[in-house]
């Protein structure tokens, strides 16, 4: 089966930025897809210093659909938002006063990441983080999902009006243009050695083991991802349902199995039982005093529009439209102008049989 790379080197433009993240590229493009991947055929997706979060998003949730494994390498700067102090990908456009708005939420990466199958999905890291970013994360580690082989390094912020350079990533990119791709642990190890070697250091290192082969996780993805999207949500269901007993409908535990049977629906292409359940999940967490501009809250509405564009019949999408506007006025989330997209779209369907 093909392999999936995805290349993603961001810094902001100006003095904000504390590392030239994208001259790691040329050095990472000029080592053969199968090399980047482990497979002997690839596909790669560069994007270098990119503008918009929702771009980002866009690429991230195409590379995360494909079949495979997949290989995300990702150079660049982590910042705080100011309201949620939460780590976000800093991208070009990027200020500290505007990090909710232009930088990517590194929960986003975490969560389209999350249902692909048990060992296939694997990140490569070389980050810098800003002062408020590196006092966080040296007390609380970097969230990258339980089904993600994580390597790499978070550095401190470099001196003041210095430019970092990704030592680790190209050290990482150096070894494997010599052709050979060394299981990823070694990889990792000998680009730690060479940073040493050098004099650098590694800061905050990442490695993020795989889950027990028993996780429940990795069955339901191989079901997906076989076809068998019945089987898959059957499997879900019985998860959901002994967290229901075990914890209550509210509970993180249940409203977890909701949400991957949310992801399920959409797999199966069935948008408006997916938009159902995550306008569901959205109603619940908000009912539990979760505020409007959680992630979990906004990634729930977020999905549940973006399920409901899909659905093509017009009498379950007003029905379902109608729901989805009345949460979009309580949470308006990072996209400009959602609310009106509903608005304007549930107009144009009340024209429609």
């Amino acid at each position: 089966m093909p392999g999936t790379v995805l290349l993603l080197a961001a810094a902001p433009v100006g003095r904000g930025r504390l590392v030239d993240a994208a001259s790691v590229l040329p050095v990472l493009a000029a080592v053969p897809p199968p090399v980047l991947s482990g497979k002997d055929t690839a596909t790669v997706v560069e994007l270098a210093d990119p503008l918009e979060p929702q771009a980002v998003l866009t690429r991230l949730r195409a590379a995360a659909a494909a079949t495979g494994p997949l290989t995300v390498f990702v150079t660049g700067q982590l910042q705080l938002d100011r309201r949620q102090r939460l780590p976000h990908l800093a991208l070009a456009r990027t200020t500290p006063a505007t990090v909710r708005y232009t930088a990517l939420p590194w929960h986003w990466l975490r969560e389209e990441l999350r249902l692909r199958p048990d060992g296939t999905t694997t990140v490569v890291a070389d980050l810098h983080a800003d002062a408020e970013s590196w006092e966080l994360l040296r007390r609380r580690p970097l969230d990258s999902g339980r089904n993600i082989a994580v390597y790499g390094r978070i550095a401190p912020p470099p001196a003041r009006r210095t430019v970092a350079v990704p030592a680790y990533m190209k050290a990482v990119a150096t070894i494997l243009r010599s052709g050979h791709r060394p299981p990823l642990q070694e990889l990792h190890e000998q680009a730690l050695s060479r940073l040493a070697d050098e004099g650098g250091g590694s800061g905050l290192v990442l490695t993020a083991s795989r889950p027990a082969p028993a996780d429940p996780h990795a069955a339901i993805a191989a079901c997906a991802e076989a076809g068998r999207h019945g089987d898959a949500d059957a499997l879900a269901a019985r998860w959901e349902q002994a967290a229901v007993r075990a914890h209550g409908a509210a509970s993180e535990d249940a409203l977890h199995w909701a949400e991957v049977r949310a992801d399920l629906a959409m797999l199966a292409g069935d948008a408006a039982r997916s938009c159902r359940a995550w306008l569901t999940v959205a109603a619940t967490r908000l009912a539990m005093g979760q505020t409007a501009d959680a992630p979990a809250v906004e990634a729930a509405v977020d999905r549940a529009h973006h399920q409901w564009g899909r659905i093509r019949d017009p009498e379950r999408a007003r029905e379902l439209g109608t729901v989805l506007a009345e949460l979009r006025g309580r949470v308006p989330g990072r996209r400009e102008g959602a609310l009106d997209h509903v608005r304007q779209q549930l107009r144009q369907l009340q024209t429609q049989g």
